[in-house]
């Protein structure tokens, strides 16, 4: 445990792209969509979706490639094993996507307060997927951030085991799949099936699926490393 505390550590020494980083973008962020709302008449009991909040999650993707590109052969070096170096990083993401969920859910408390700032601007309040009780909020966001932080880090070992020419493979695999996946629901007229599962599914029943993939990702990830030459 305390190696694992240890490589947590190493990482937070980068406190910059670890938590000021992010803030500060979706700071920018919603203070920009913030004064763009402020500026656009509504009719009455109309409110502004907005997607600005996904810049949080993208930025936590690019830290997940960071936790594995730029820090990970460093960590080795001081004598830190692949085990000990990826459950530390990815217990590391797990924590912080619990205190960053919980941040946001309140944040989204304050918006619902606030009747979207006094502009009536969701911003992080997102439609079908943080809906619902504040603890469901927080439990997708926190799964939401571990699974793009782990599948950023997957990226990452990708990258450290076969450089450039299988990093390209890596993501020519996934795009071939997600493309032979939608193949087959064409050939097999799935399509509105498929839409009626995801329409009817709720929001804690996309979190379980969300959290399920994350899993996977772990185990893909795990399954890399321990293979990775640095």
């Amino acid at each position: 445990m305390k190696t694992l505390v240890n490589v947590a550590r190493y990482h937070l020494v980068d406190r910059l792209s670890y938590i000021a980083l992010p803030w500060s973008i979706l700071a920018f962020v919603f203070v920009v969509n913030l004064i763009i709302a402020s500026a656009i008449p509504l009719k009455p009991n109309e409110s502004l979706p907005n997607g600005g909040l996904s810049s949080f999650y993208v930025m936590f993707f690019v830290l997940g490639v960071l936790s594995t590109t730029r820090s990970l052969p460093f960590g080795l070096s001081l004598g830190l094993s692949r085990r000990s170096y990826f459950l530390g990083t990815t217990g590391l993401a797990a924590v912080m996507a619990a205190v960053y969920g919980l941040a946001l859910t309140v944040l989204q408390i304050i918006e619902g307060a606030t009747s979207g700032w006094g502009t009536r601007l969701h911003f992080f309040h997102v439609t079908y997927l943080l809906p619902g009780p504040w603890y469901l909020t927080w439990l997708t966001s926190f799964v939401g951030l571990t699974l793009v932080f782990v599948y950023g880090s997957w990226f990452g070992l990708a990258y450290r085991r076969w450089s450039i020419p299988g990093l390209l493979v890596f993501i020519a695999g996934q795009i071939t799949v997600l493309l032979a996946g939608a193949l087959i629901a064409t050939w097999a007229d799935a399509w509105k099936s498929i839409g009626h599962f995801f329409t009817t599914l709720s929001a804690s029943g996309l979190t379980g699926l969300l959290a399920l993939l994350a899993a996977v990702l772990l185990a893909a990830g795990f399954a890399t490393i321990r293979r990775v030459a640095v």
